[in-house]
């Protein structure tokens, strides 16, 4: 992809014996991403998470990356805003990092079937122009031209038009009187997780199954110790609060439907629609992604602090979610559902300080040097957006003095 990192099996630089080992906790696609960076850089490193990657019917046991929509979104996303400005500066240049680390693979033909990431077009709709002088729309305006000028391909600023093109209903709140595209990454979760699974193995990682509990400071020499490790990431999620004594954690639960989008019962869908929380007189979201050839996710909900994954297809919140798709894009009230996997539901890891890539400044009882654990985690519905960026920031952080380094 270029001189820091490839996506081919071999390491574009091979370990020594005296070279560096990190313990990187957790395998989602945080966790994957940094450990494939570290491997081309030429690190030992060992991944240790309570769980893996699953494709299996039991779809409760998928891990949190895997259910996530994935689609590639400049910040804030979706879901929900960025309270913290200095933090949504940092996920604007981490965003982009990956936005060109992804096209990169799905510009190859080959790597884009293996990893399951594709470009499409995003598609964004407003029920209040962007040039209206208000607050809302003068952060939505300047987001837009922040796009514009990031680079990305494919941005068109489209107005009302735009939803007559993507035949969404033009009365949808009031009416779609504004819209903008933009062309953009989209994952099959299920696919790249193998895919990075398996690039990290072959690139020589070592992973170990294990749950850890404990705040990382208080077992930190001991996990060093036992793996050799010379530093330590925590990329476990909505479990990094609890692992650095960080109580702005929480979960912030969401779902999809997953249907089948063949064309057989309306019209396929093939570009990703959105109006996101902080558009929506009822902060309520609309999410429709194409995830593969034949399946199309809608969504969504963003529920603040729930901790149960007990939505099923009867809930209340789901079926206004079916709801209000079918009113935005009225063919949808034919979709049928996926019948192997119709609902799909987790926990984002959301924190109240926004994300959080910075080494441990706390100090151990006694240590006598600082300590050497990094920390990555508290992406909301994030991670795979701003994945590339934050590796490449995390691992500046793991080194003594900054370096240079971006992938």
């Amino acid at each position: 992809m270029n001189e820091n990192i490839t996506p081919h099996p071999q390491r574009l630089i091979q370990p020594q014996a005296d070279s560096p080992h990190i313990l990187i906790i957790g395998a989602g696609v945080i966790g994957l991403v940094t450990a494939w960076a570290l491997l081309d850089k030429g690190y030992k490193v060992t991944v240790l998470s309570k769980g893996w990657a699953n494709v299996g019917q039991n779809h409760g046991d998928r891990l949190t990356s895997q259910i996530a929509g994935a689609l590639w979104e400049f910040p804030p996303a979706v879901c929900g805003s960025h309270i913290d400005a200095v933090s949504l500066e940092y996920s604007k240049h981490w965003c982009m990092t990956a936005y060109w680390a992804w096209k990169q693979i799905a510009d190859d033909a080959g790597l884009s079937r293996e990893a399951g990431v594709r470009m499409t077009q995003s598609n964004f709709f407003f029920p209040q122009r962007l040039s209206d002088e208000n607050e809302k729309c003068n952060k939505l305006l300047n987001k837009m031209m922040e796009i514009a000028g990031s680079g990305v391909e494919g941005f068109r600023h489209a107005g009302a038009k735009l939803a007559e093109e993507r035949g969404v209903n033009p009365k949808y709140e009031g009416g779609i009187v504004d819209g903008y595209e933009l062309s953009v990454p989209v994952i099959d979760t299920d696919l790249a997780m193998h895919w990075l699974t398996n690039l990290v193995l072959s690139k020589g990682a070592t992973m170990t199954t294990r749950t850890i509990e404990k705040d990382l400071l208080l077992v930190e020499q001991d996990l060093r110790n036992e793996f050799h490790a010379d530093a330590i990431v925590n990329a476990t999620g909505l479990h990094g609060g609890a692992l650095s004594g960080d109580d702005s954690c929480s979960p912030l639960r969401g779902a999809l439907l997953r249907v089948v989008n063949d064309g057989t019962t309306f019209p396929k869908v093939n570009a990703a629609l959105s109006i996101s929380a902080d558009v929506s007189e009822d902060n309520e979201i609309i999410f429709i992604v194409p995830r593969t050839d034949n399946i199309l996710l809608i969504g969504g909900i963003a529920q603040d602090n729930q901790w149960d994954l007990d939505l099923t297809l009867d809930t209340p919140v789901v079926q206004r979610m079916r709801e209000r798709a079918n009113e935005f894009l009225p063919g949808l009230k034919n979709a049928k559902l996926d019948p192997a996997y119709p609902l799909a539901q987790g926990l984002r890891p959301a924190r109240s300080k926004n994300v959080r890539v910075e080494r441990e400044l706390r100090r151990s009882e006694g240590a006598e040097s600082s300590s050497r654990i990094v920390h990555c985690y508290g992406h909301g519905g994030s991670g795979w957006s701003l994945s590339f960026g934050c590796a490449a920031d995390a691992i500046e952080g793991k080194e003594p003095e900054p370096m240079n380094y971006r992938i």
